[in-house]
């Protein structure tokens, strides 16, 4: 009978998990783009830059929801002075988030806390994923145009709950110029390109601080550490916020709506993020319509072998596709690596490279940066090139090339 009753609840927890999977299926169909805002570090601004992006594209028309998911440190609600309560839909076991301004839907766990807000939230890891999937499938959200996830810092379980649960979500990460949270962000960098997560850029905040008697700019965190970071990962930086202590009042008072009542720097900023944000063909893409229709030629047997070349130097992909120390040839089979060979290149000179590679049977170049005339050679030559891909090792590349999967930015060398 133990053993029965065993069996049973296990088939009940299995049948309620695959309800709940639908449940989330249908609420994500009605959200057309999803956003996780998350930080390798904490203390640099994440809530912040979740709360401004939401109210800036609630502002501009969009239809907005705002998920707080740090949940041991939620911090919405009160930037954005939430006193309202989650109510109860008319359905059973739904709930209907709280209306903060037109167009702009929030839920956060404090608001699920009653009056205590002080009282820890003392939960592990299958509690908070249970909590994370219950935000999508319970509540109740309108049709969106954008739901903004606000996630803690780090990369454990509430930012993988979001990857695993939402596939289409795409990463907006927070830095502050120093090194120590740029060490964490390459951590979070890594993080979205092992989940296969798309990254829409970078946000630096604490960008320096005007002086208020001669206003002077004082790098109190440094300087140009997220453009450099960007640069070099090949990653759009999407902006750089100053340090603003009226903003820093409206925060603390709980009334961050007002930022686009008055005249702030931030304002006009984060406008520029929501049209780059919302415009077309966005400079970061991941690369899959032509790995779809070569995978699918390749399964026809139209294709039986795809050979990629990646420039290196030290074992990983070099930015500079003419000044490499080797290329990595990698062949590829049923969407699966076969082998890898070295090759020293020749002497670079305007059009040898895409020549050299022809021969050795490359197909398609993944480089970081290359100039127009040598891929217009490479073309001419019938190889495909692909340029802004992030520094990483060939096995890497052709990986998340073959699952659809490789993030690429900016060509950085457009001579």
């Amino acid at each position: 009978m133990a053993e029965l009753s065993k069996s049973c609840g296990s088939n009940c927890q299995q049948d309620q998990h695959q309800i709940q999977d639908a449940e989330i299926r249908d609420r994500l169909s009605h959200i057309k783009n999803k956003i996780l805002v998350m930080s390798g570090k904490g203390g640099v601004g994440k809530s912040s830059v979740a709360a401004y992006l939401s109210i800036a594209l609630a502002k501009k028309g969009y239809r907005v929801g705002l998920m707080d998911i740090d949940l041991h440190g939620p911090s919405i609600p009160r930037l954005l002075g939430l006193n309202g309560h989650i109510q109860p839909s008319s359905h059973p076991g739904k709930a209907i988030p709280i209306d903060f301004m037109p167009n702009l839907q929030v839920i956060s766990i404090e608001s699920l806390m009653g009056e205590d807000k002080d009282r820890a939230t003392i939960w592990r890891g299958p509690l908070k994923i249970g909590v994370i999937r219950q935000f999508i499938s319970d509540i109740e959200w309108s049709d969106l145009d954008y739901l903004v996830i606000d996630s803690p810092p780090g990369t454990g379980d509430e930012p993988l709950t979001v990857a695993q649960t939402i596939p289409d979500a795409k990463a907006l990460i927070v830095t502050t110029p120093q090194e120590i949270s740029l060490a964490d962000v390459r951590k979070s960098i890594n993080f979205c390109r092992q989940v296969k997560m798309q990254i829409l850029g970078l946000v630096e905040n604490m960008s320096g601080l005007a002086c208020p008697h001669c206003g002077k700019t004082i790098d109190l965190f440094k300087t140009r550490g997220g453009e450099m970071i960007a640069k070099k990962e090949h990653l759009p930086l999407l902006a750089s916020l100053p340090i603003e202590p009226e903003v820093v009042t409206l925060g603390d008072a709980g009334t961050l709506e007002a930022l686009y009542e008055g005249q702030f720097p931030c304002t006009k900023v984060f406008n520029k993020i929501v049209e780059e944000i919302a415009k077309p063909g966005k400079k970061e893409e991941v690369v899959s319509m032509q790995a779809k229709k070569e995978i699918k030629d390749k399964k026809e047997g139209l294709v039986s072998m795809i050979k990629f070349a990646i420039p290196t130097a030290g074992g990983k992909l070099c930015a500079h596709f003419g000044h490499c120390d080797q290329f990595a040839l990698v062949e590829t089979e049923d969407g699966k690596i076969t082998g890898q060979s070295m090759h020293t290149p020749p002497p670079h000179e305007p059009g040898v490279l895409p020549r050299w590679l022809h021969e050795k049977g490359a197909h398609i170049v993944i480089a970081g940066g290359m100039g127009a005339r040598a891929q217009q050679i490479f073309n001419e030559n019938g190889i495909r090139v692909i340029t802004g891909a992030p520094t990483d090792t060939p096995e890497s590349l052709v990986n998340h090339y073959l699952s659809e999967a490789l993030i690429t930015g900016p060509n950085v060398c457009d001579h």
